[in-house]
């Protein structure tokens, strides 16, 4: 195995994507025990890299708070003064591979081209890895690994989950103390993962009614009105809950019984935690960015979709519009039954 020191991983967003990388800081952990492994991050999501045990450092790239191209060169002179062995850029955009490059690293490893969101971003590296067969993202990730040599192994997700006021709030709520409850999630950063409120709100329904399951509705920045539009169609089914911090969420959800989203930030999460899921998809492949428990199941107009992982459809109506509230409800009815 390559003999390595000082590891920088540069992922900068989205959650979900973050959430991905994961079991590539596990594996570099595992394989370099007594290295320092750092990660680069968006300042968007470094509350959730608190979360995460094996990781000694995150370096935040300011880019709300002050113009992104004012802070870039405080990070990169505070990346330069680590003097990296190995810097692996496993976003594969050209901010992400010139970060990479800029860092000033001994070696900077990315993803093939066949693999890259932006092919002009294999120019930054000095090296790309070969991914396995398999095209689950988690497992290209990983293949960063496997050209340092790491050995595969199972899928770690080394996340911290704090007990929170919030979660003993959405417990209180729900009148459930420890027991059980469900979880929607309506919300996505891409308008066209969006199933429709309304349909949210007859899922959470069924929940109370067939399953006796109270429902709490989580939501994100600018969408507390999607999720009180699932509440007012849930007939009083559901309750939507405080705004969360990243900590927050991860309580709630793992405690959760079931989650009920479409492919987003929290999706990923509760697939990393093992809580059941639910999965809602139009234009991403579930194949690809789904969850990967044997039991959970998605309901996916993936085939049909004539904008495959494009945030903004060319046809006037989305795919996943045409996923019917009965379907759904049929893949949480078999989810659930597969809960011992």
């Amino acid at each position: 195995m390559t003999n390595v020191d000082r590891i920088l991983i540069v992922r900068l967003g989205s959650l979900g994507d973050i959430v991905h990388t994961l079991p590539l800081a596990a594996a570099l952990r595992r394989g370099f025990p007594s290295a320092r492994i750092d990660w680069v991050v968006d300042e968007r999501h470094h509350e959730f890299l608190d979360l995460v045990s094996v990781i000694n450092r995150c370096i935040v790239w300011r880019t709300r708070s002050v113009s992104a191209w004012r802070s870039i060169g405080g990070v990169i002179t505070e990346l330069r003064r680590e003097h990296y062995d190995v810097v692996l850029d496993s976003q594969g955009l050209l901010k992400s591979a010139a970060l990479a490059r800029m860092a000033g690293g001994r070696r900077v490893i990315g993803l093939p081209r066949t693999h890259l969101r932006e092919p002009a971003a294999r120019f930054f590296y000095d090296e790309q890895c070969s991914p396995s067969t398999r095209c689950h993202v988690v497992e290209l990730n990983l293949s960063l690994a496997s050209f340092l040599g790491v050995e595969r192994g199972p899928w770690e997700f080394p996340l911290e989950v704090r007990d929170t006021i919030t979660c003993t709030d959405v417990h209180r709520q729900l009148d459930v103390g420890t027991g059980q409850y469900a979880v929607l999630n309506p919300g996505a950063a891409w308008p066209n993962k969006r199933w429709p409120p309304e349909r949210f709100g007859s899922i959470a329904r069924r929940l109370r009614m067939k399953h006796g399951l109270p429902v709490a509705v989580i939501w994100g920045p600018g969408e507390e009105s999607l999720a009180e539009s699932v509440a007012a169609a849930s007939d009083g089914a559901a309750i939507v809950t405080r705004s969360t911090s990243l900590a927050d969420l991860v309580a709630v959800l793992k405690s959760a019984t079931l989650l009920v989203s479409g492919d987003t930030g929290p999706l990923h999460i509760a697939a990393a935690l093992g809580t059941p899921i639910v999965g809602i998809y139009g234009p991403t492949n579930p194949d690809r960015n789904g969850p990967w428990a044997a039991a959970d199941h998605t309901v996916s107009q993936f085939a049909e979709c004539r904008c495959h992982h494009r945030r903004s459809c060319r046809v006037t109506g989305w795919c996943v519009g045409n996923i019917a509230v009965d379907a759904v409800a049929e893949a949480v009815d078999y989810r659930l039954s597969a809960i011992s």
